[in-house]
């Protein structure tokens, strides 16, 4: 009776792609060889303080995701990937929700069509927060008694979870199109962000 395990590790596939929806907004893949990037002041501050926002919600994402995968690794009882995966929901959430208040507080990008690309991002990092809690309250309703009904509660959870990873991050990577995506490379917070060296040097 192992079920849970391999529905945990789809858990985990699934959470792997949702943890790119915020390094999409990191800037750190924006490369369309377009505009100007670097010279206005304006935007290197707006972009500035959306990366130190950014990069301790990235971490707290990161930081969910492993504490699911180290589920998936160990022998774990259902209650056990029931907590974790509870909480992790739960820290993801806040997550997106943080990450829409910086965006939000950050004011439009000094970019043509700033106010609508801004809009759109805050709207879609809103409804990922609300979409993470609708999963920790569907985790945490799971039966941790009958290993088969939490098995397939899981598989339902995994499922919702892959189509949320795949779906609506338009208007981040709109968002972080040409001279914004450039002047979001160019800070640390963006950087470290995402877990890799930003391509993009100026």
């Amino acid at each position: 009776m192992e079920g849970t395990k391999p529905v945990n590790k789809k858990l985990t596939a699934a959470l792997s792609g949702g943890a790119v929806l915020v390094l999409a907004l990191s800037g750190c893949s924006s490369d369309d060889g377009s505009g100007s990037g670097g010279g206005n002041d304006k935007l290197n501050s707006w972009a500035k303080q959306v990366c130190d926002a950014l990069k301790p919600q990235a971490q707290k994402i990161q930081e969910a995701n492993a504490a699911i995968q180290k589920q998936t690794s160990d022998n774990s009882t259902p209650e056990a990937v029931q907590n974790t995966d509870a909480q992790a929901f739960q820290d993801m959430s806040d997550a997106y929700k943080a990450l829409g208040t910086a965006v939000d507080n950050a004011g439009p990008p000094d970019v043509e069509d700033g106010k609508t690309k801004q809009a759109n991002a805050v709207k879609e990092l809103n409804a990922l927060s609300a979409s993470y809690a609708d999963l920790k309250t569907q985790v945490a309703k799971l039966d941790t008694k009958d290993q088969a009904k939490f098995a397939e509660g899981l598989k339902d959870v995994a499922t919702q979870l892959g189509k949320l990873s795949q779906s609506g991050n338009d208007p981040l990577k709109q968002l972080e199109q040409g001279d914004v995506g450039k002047a979001m490379a160019q800070q640390e917070g963006c950087k470290s962000a995402s877990g890799s060296p930003a391509a993009v040097n100026g």
